[in-house]
């Protein structure tokens, strides 16, 4: 990213799909649990609709001068927690190799805060693997806190 460079945030299109998923797998993890190539499967398209349609729900895509520099999933979830205040779920956090070390993940993340923030959200949540330890330095720099103890159970 030149320092000139500005990101912009806007919602995912149906068309953007398989780059997202480009993006996804584009991880020693991810490459491990996605299906890239020429045409992906379906059940992307179908996930893709079903967060589409959801005002809960989005993908999100960062740009650098038209090209797709990162992605997010930003999930709005209602909770009786906080007074029954809502909470903002990240997910899916990836940036483009060639923008990695540039900034632009602190700007996206940065972006989707502001965006809980604004809707009156009473804290932010994310996830990452153990296995990625950058990622773990990268989201307590921001200011998250490992106050939890995640636990995934497999279904497949």
């Amino acid at each position: 990213m030149h320092r000139d460079a500005e990101v912009t945030f806007r919602e995912a299109a149906r068309a953007d799909l398989p780059a997202v998923v480009r993006l996804l797998a584009d991880d020693p993890l991810g490459a491990t649990r996605e299906a890239t190539g020429d045409v992906i499967p379906e059940a992307y398209f179908t996930a893709f609709d079903a967060i589409d349609k959801d005002p809960n729900n989005a993908i999100i895509i960062a740009e650098i001068d038209g090209a797709i520099a990162g992605t997010l999933q930003l999930t709005y979830i209602p909770s009786l927690t906080y007074t029954g205040g809502e909470r903002a779920q990240i997910e899916g956090v990836r940036v483009a190799a060639e923008q990695r070390g540039n900034g632009v993940g602190q700007l996206m993340i940065t972006w989707a805060i502001d965006q809980a923030r604004t809707r009156g959200c009473r804290v932010v949540q994310l996830t990452t693997d153990r296995q990625r330890p950058q990622s773990i330095r990268f989201y307590q720099k921001i200011g998250f806190r490992p106050t939890h103890q995640g636990m995934k159970y497999p279904l497949a």
